[in-house]
């Protein structure tokens, strides 16, 4: 079961439930990422419209995101809403969750190798990479990109390290940010298509050189203008490849007497 480190969760925080209990006043949910604590949702807060029947918007085993509202750390009570949950950030929860769901597989694959459990491994490993990157699985696409690099700072036992590094990389695939803008390009020489053909062909081999993990495409798109695509780990780095090309390849065309311009796509 996928879980937090605390044992019981703070004021607003969102989190993913099962309803367990539906009474005419309200229901109990079990809270997933805590160890299966019980919060109460009441029924004012079980949807924004008038409801008649409770079992028509909140059955047992439905799972859902809810939002705490109070929390009575000595007595465990924890009370929940459904209502004050936004479309967004029930969307946004239920992507974390299922993030949640893939590196604790990924967990329970590392412990298997190095002999020890999956709370062990949460604990030695998990845990830690949560409090760096903010959530597992984030610091499982760091990894990807950086390597042991990525464990830097981090207290991991060193028996976890390669384990940790092979299944990650194995297993984890980082989503590129895309990213376009296009390129004005004019040359009035004899062989000016030339010219910016060789200038486009050189800000690619420059770029990709500058930032090796990218994907660049530069296509026409009807004279005098080009476009310039870039995919990358990160939107700073794809942003910055963009304009690297794009400025490269206006530098080189001006040095043959011709003009260019960037527009960066909205």
């Amino acid at each position: 079961m996928v879980r937090k480190r605390e044992p019981l969760p703070n004021e607003n925080e969102l989190v993913i439930c099962t309803i367990s209990r539906v009474f005419s006043h309200g229901a109990f949910a079990k809270l997933d990422e805590y160890n299966g604590r019980e919060g109460f949702i009441h029924i004012s807060e079980i949807a924004s419209t008038w409801i008649k029947n409770i079992r028509d918007f909140v059955k047992e085993g439905q799972k859902t995101v809810a939002k705490v509202l109070n929390v009575d750390r000595k007595k465990g009570y924890i009370d929940l809403s459904l209502r004050r949950v936004t479309d967004a950030q029930r969307k946004n929860k239920m992507q974390e969750w299922k993030r949640a769901q893939k590196a604790e597989k990924l967990l329970e694959l590392m412990a298997k190798e190095v002999g020890k459990s999956l709370d062990e491994a949460y604990e030695e490993v998990g845990f830690k990479l949560e409090e760096k990157y903010g959530e597992i699985y984030s610091g499982f696409e760091e990894i990807t990109i950086e390597g042991e690099k990525a464990l830097e700072g981090l207290d991991i036992p060193s028996e976890w390290k390669e384990p940790l590094i092979r299944i990650v990389r194995d297993n984890v695939e980082i989503p590129l940010v895309k990213i376009r803008g296009f390129l004005d390009l004019r040359s009035h020489l004899p062989n000016g298509v030339e010219v910016i053909k060789k200038a486009l062909i050189k800000a690619r081999e420059y770029t990709k050189k500058k930032y090796k993990d990218i994907e660049l495409e530069i296509r026409y798109a009807g004279s005098p203008r080009f476009m310039i695509n870039v995919a990358a780990a990160d939107y700073k780095t794809a942003e910055e490849a963009l304009r690297f090309c794009a400025e490269k390849a206006i530098s080189i065309v001006k040095t043959k007497g011709g003009k260019g311009e960037f527009i960066r796509e909205s």
